[in-house]
């Protein structure tokens, strides 16, 4: 066995996070690791995380297998780079009590494979280009360490295809099967089980409400005039208005954590992304006290991030509601599910023009847009839900509030 052996932890990535899942080893025992590799993949809340090496290092055993879930803080393998030790980003747990059978170190010899028979192993990059391409991961030979794909190889085998002849000799028959069965990405099945998880154990409610934004529009129809200013978006507005409401009202402002509650102390609003990889909730933060366009300008490189597969960590995780905007696909009323651990989720329709009596009678047109806000029912109730769906809908219906100074009216 090596010398000068250190233990590499499951790390905590967020603030309610208690265990996590290994989804890829990107090593193997023996290999050399350079500062900044990626080590590992951990699967948490609806992301996966890549963890890297702080320092150089060789591997020395594999401790937990591909695909198991072990506590935060569990010894998950062992290299010649430095230790970690519990900190804020990496909670203690106590030997005996948090680390399984299957934790214990065993002889290098008998350290668990970086790559078990019928998994697939490959680098994040090829897995992205594979999917960006069409290449079924499994007809792609690897070059790297135990057979492991890397973004070469899948542009190797996207240029092997294309040179192949377009037609098969016609003695030779085209299976053509009826369906195909892939195991889905990382990231797809955690967004699953966490989906999965937050129906199960949280508490949904629903309330529903039309917002008249005629307003709103020719608003924004007005400051995209102006030459040399970021370009709004209705989504844009609806989250500096979520964000106001979340300073006027900070009871909204908390999630449930194992029969704790937690009151955030900054502003922080999520925003569903769609991207090829699947729907994405990452978190604007620090919104306390920022102006319409600081929001919109954020916001932007935000989801620019996301879509690039850039986003960090801290984009990922945090706050305690996420606006879901579906409007552009032609949906009157959206039902979501709470992104855990968040408390709330606010789904937003599509624009509808309808007629609505005025005072005397008389048909008036409107422009309506239908929000429904799911709220987890261990924290909110209708009440309270109500207050917070109708502060956010006064502020999209007298947008010219938003103008003002960031600072909410408690």
């Amino acid at each position: 066995m090596m010398s000068g052996m250190n233990d590499l932890l499951m790390p905590k990535l967020g603030l309610t996070m208690t265990e996590g899942l290994v989804a890829e080893w990107c090593v193997a025992p023996g290999d050399s690791v350079k500062q900044g590799d990626v080590i590992f993949v951990v699967e948490t809340e609806k992301v996966a995380n890549e963890i890297t090496a702080d320092a150089d290092g060789v591997m020395g055993e594999i401790l937990v297998p591909l695909g198991e879930t072990v506590p935060v803080g569990a010894v998950v393998a062992r290299w010649t780079g430095p230790g970690q030790r519990a900190s804020a980003e990496t909670a203690a747990v106590p030997a005996a009590a948090a680390t399984p059978a299957s934790l214990v170190a065993q002889p290098q010899a008998e350290a668990m494979p970086a790559n078990p028979a019928g998994r697939v192993v490959a680098t994040p990059l090829a897995r992205r280009q594979a999917e960006e391409l069409g290449v079924a991961l499994q007809t792609v030979q690897g070059s790297g360490p135990h057979g492991r794909i890397k973004a070469a190889d899948v542009r190797a085998a996207v240029a092997t295809k294309q040179a192949a002849p377009a037609t098969l000799p016609a003695h030779q028959a085209v299976m053509v099967p009826a369906a195909e069965r892939a195991p889905a990405s990382s990231l797809v099945q955690a967004m699953a089980r966490r989906m999965v998880e937050a129906k199960q154990n949280t508490p949904h409610f629903y309330l529903s409400a039309e917002a008249e934004v005629s307003e709103l529009l020719a608003l924004r129809t007005r400051l995209n005039a102006q030459q040399g200013q970021v370009k709004l978006t209705l989504n844009h507005f609806i989250v500096a208005a979520v964000a106001r409401v979340l300073e006027a009202l900070p009871q909204q402002n908390r999630i449930w954590d194992g029969g704790d509650v937690v009151q955030f102390r900054t502003i922080e609003v999520g925003v569903a992304v769609s991207t090829e990889r699947g729907l994405m909730a990452p978190v604007l933060h620090d919104l306390g006290g920022c102006s319409l366009d600081e929001i919109a300008r954020r916001a932007d490189q935000l989801v620019q991030r996301v879509r690039d597969g850039k986003a960090s960590r801290d984009d990922m995780q945090g706050g305690a509601i996420t606006v879901s905007n579906a409007g552009m696909f032609n949906v009157t009323y959206m039902t979501p599910i709470i992104n855990p651990p968040q408390s709330a989720i606010l789904g937003v329709g599509s624009i509808r023009d309808v007629f609505r009596p005025d005072a005397t009678g008389a048909p008036v047109l409107k422009r309506e847009m239908g929000l429904v806000l799911a709220g987890d029912h261990r924290l909110h109730d209708g009440a309270s839900g109500l207050q917070f769906l109708n502060r956010v809908i006064d502020y999209l219906q007298d947008p010219y509030l938003l103008l003002r100074s960031g600072k909410a009216d408690k």
